[in-house]
């Protein structure tokens, strides 16, 4: 599983938390994918899902929680499933508040302590700030 894909995952719950609190909504199948996500990795990863849930009211080093969630990944094809779902459910996302969000979790990303023999965060967070970069909405619209 890709590295990515993961830290778009943890940054989907974290952006999705953030605009809860401000009574932001998510389109419905973000909402759906987000809760499988939980579900599903707290079976592999309890510890790793309290952590998530208690961001950002408690620090979350998000470069572990990303290591955790692509390892529960690789160990557990449910979990595989259940993290490329919420990845590409968070790339259809419009709102342009979460789009924010996200990008908010890649630098905070990118900030991040380099480890010595381990990911690079600030390519890490480029590459999912390029992901959602082209997200804005092109709809008709109507005033009536």
């Amino acid at each position: 599983m890709i590295l990515e894909t993961a830290a778009i995952a943890v940054g989907t719950i974290i952006a999705t938390k953030a605009l809860e609190k401000t009574g932001e909504k998510v389109g419905e199948a973000l909402w759906d994918k987000a809760g499988k996500f939980l579900v599903t990795l707290k079976k592999q990863s309890p510890q790793t899902v309290v952590a998530i849930e208690k961001a950002p009211e408690q620090p979350l080093d998000y470069g572990k929680a990303v290591l955790e969630v692509q390892s529960a990944a690789q160990d557990n094809p449910e979990v595989t499933q259940a993290v490329e779902e919420l990845a590409q459910a968070a790339k259809a996302e419009l709102n342009p508040k979460f789009i924010q969000s996200i990008q908010e979790f890649a630098d905070t990303l990118k900030s991040q302590p380099q480890q010595p023999n381990s990911i690079n965060y600030q390519n890490l967070a480029n590459e999912i700030k390029n992901l959602f970069q082209g997200n804005t909405f092109n709809g008709p619209v109507t005033f009536n």
